[in-house]
């Protein structure tokens, strides 16, 4: 698809002033930023907030300039190739802040913006560490303990405080000056309500991603390994949850580029954050954000991943051997709780082989039940239920 252009909401005015603008790069993080947003306007009622966002920051009453979610890049050949979009968003996101005036930033995830973002911010003179008076706080590190790890001390030098969701991330700034606080991740946070379940006798769950690049490479091959199962299945379904458009338009187009393949799969949009969770028996998936959520679940499945080639190798030079697994629940747990497939592995009939010991290996449940505990136990879920800091009360510092 062709980037979009930038709305006039640029150009809206803001009456009364901004305390808090938001930039949330993809649906992930709209979302958790949406509940930070929340529970922090409980702390402090009246709280003007602004944002780059998405749907969920809208929905939770944030005026959103731009909807960030629409269209998100992954990977440097993709970037690169919308690298004039992407310069125009920042060049009106700084002129933005330089003309409102926020009493604080807080930027969400999406280093690759956000950390350039605020450089510019010190450069400029506008934030704390430049000499101006807006707080610039970042909600969710950067994963520099698998790369590019010497991004700590230039955020240290243009961040005012770091909010991180992985207990073992603290200790990967111990050598810098920036104040860090684990906050507690928000999948195991009160109140929060897993979006699947696991139920043996529910369909099979496919997630190939909330970007549509991303999907248009990894769902095609979920749909042939769905095929390859069904044959054995004939009477399960399979269900793809999707975060609305465009990518639903995109798994529709695939769907009808292979019907048959498609058969006995439905489309459902949200994450079932609102309502009841989405049931699944197994799970195949890509290693966003949901895939932890199917972990925390206790689904058994696998991550498949495939990306552009060049990107992938890439990746591998610049990564090398610090990290050996790519889904989040593998990496906490050390090991590959849900096995991985990733690129020339993620083949059709390996993939509905691994559906099938999901169903019908009383073992593969069983572990996959426990991996999940363990998984609540390490991401502080216990301590979180006793009171743990929120990322509301660490952000309400700022202002």
């Amino acid at each position: 698809m062709s980037a979009p252009t930038l709305p006039d909401a640029f150009d809206t005015p803001v009456h009364g002033g901004v305390d808090l603008f938001v930039i949330a790069g993809e649906h992930s993080g709209d979302q958790h930023a949406a509940r930070v947003t929340e529970g922090l306007r409980r702390l402090k009622p009246g709280l003007r907030v602004a944002a780059l966002g998405g749907p969920a920051l809208e929905k939770a009453g944030v005026q959103v300039l731009h909807d960030m979610t629409v269209f998100s890049a992954v990977g440097l050949v993709e970037v690169v190739a919308n690298y004039p979009f992407y310069k125009k968003l920042f060049a009106r996101t700084l002129d933005w802040i330089r003309t409102h005036r926020p009493k604080a930033v807080c930027l969400v995830d999406y280093p690759g913006f956000n950390l350039r973002l605020a450089e510019a911010l010190k450069k400029e003179g506008l934030s704390r560490s430049g000499g101006g008076d807006i707080a610039v706080y970042f909600y969710i590190s950067p994963q520099i303990w698998a790369w590019k790890g010497g991004r700590r001390h230039k955020m240290a030098d243009t961040l005012d405080s770091l909010g991180v969701i992985f207990p073992f991330e603290t200790e990967c700034y111990k050598d810098t000056k920036l104040p860090v606080r684990f906050v507690g991740h928000p999948f195991v946070a009160p109140g929060h309500t897993d979006p699947v379940k696991f139920d043996r006798d529910a369909p099979v769950l496919l997630l190939p991603g909330s970007r549509p690049k991303a999907v248009r490479k990894i769902f095609p091959v979920l749909l042939q390994a769905w095929a390859e199962f069904r044959a054995k299945h004939p009477q399960r379904r399979a269900v793809v949850i999707h975060p609305g458009e465009p990518v639903r338009g995109v798994l529709h187009s695939i769907m009808t580029e292979w019907p048959e393949e498609a058969r006995g799969v439905d489309l459902v949009a949200g994450t079932g954050e609102s309502g009841e969770p989405v049931r699944a028996c197994a799970a195949l998936m890509s290693s966003g954000t949901m895939s932890l959520s199917v972990a925390l679940a206790g689904i058994p499945g696998a991550v498949v991943y495939r990306a552009n080639p060049i990107t992938w190798w890439l990746g591998e030079k610049l990564i090398g051997d610090r990290i050996q697994y790519l889904g989040i629940a593998n990496i906490l747990l050390k090991r590959p709780a849900w096995p991985e497939f990733l690129q020339r592995r993620a083949e059709p009939a390996m993939l509905a082989a691994r559906l099938e010991a999901c169903v019908g290996d009383e073992a593969v449940i069983a572990a996959a039940q426990d991996d999940a505990g363990e998984l609540f136990r390490l991401l502080g879920g216990e301590t979180s239920a006793a009171g743990a800091p929120t990322p509301e009360a660490w952000l309400a510092e700022a202002l």
